[in-house]
């Protein structure tokens, strides 16, 4: 295994650009990212190589944020999203983000996760797919499962 500067000096910018995409301030992203790589010193003897490298880091970058947002409670961005619903009627639904956040959170895991990770982060279903162990496809039906739940919700409260 490359010693833990290697994997620095390989990773660092991925993880930060990884967090910038989460939190759209760079200085925060730094921070992130450093406390990334120190709970990665934490814990690497716990890497067992069944993901890569990049993929290990970017699940405790993840973490590593969720538990600042937790901790400072900030107001994450959320655009507004057009769910389609089941009879392919689309609906432009305007979310208080308080809401639209509690609907989410209860959802079930994985489907919160990948929830999260797709709206919050913007990543890709495929990224979403590597970050979880999952196939790209896999992630595409939990999502879609997870805006079917949401938008049931939402026009059973209309």
């Amino acid at each position: 295994m490359q010693s833990i500067e290697e994997i620095y000096e390989m990773y660092s910018k991925k993880v930060f650009l990884f967090l910038l995409s989460k939190t759209n301030n760079e200085h925060l992203a730094e921070e992130l990212t450093q406390e990334t790589f120190f709970q990665a010193v934490q814990c690497i003897d716990r890497f067992k190589g069944n993901s890569s490298i990049l993929t290990w880091l970017c699940g405790i970058a993840k973490n590593v944020w969720l538990k600042y947002v937790r901790k400072h409670q900030e107001v994450l961005s959320i655009e507004d999203d057009i769910l389609e619903i089941e009879d392919k009627k689309d609906i432009n639904v305007q979310w208080e983000q308080k809401e639209i956040l509690q609907l989410i959170h209860d959802l079930n895991e994985p489907v919160r996760e990948v929830m999260y990770l797709r709206l919050i982060s913007n990543l890709s279903f495929a990224e979403i797919g590597e970050i979880i162990g999952k196939t790209e496809n896999w992630t595409r039906v939990t999502f879609f499962r997870g805006k079917q739940k949401i938008v049931k919700e939402i026009l059973k409260d209309e």
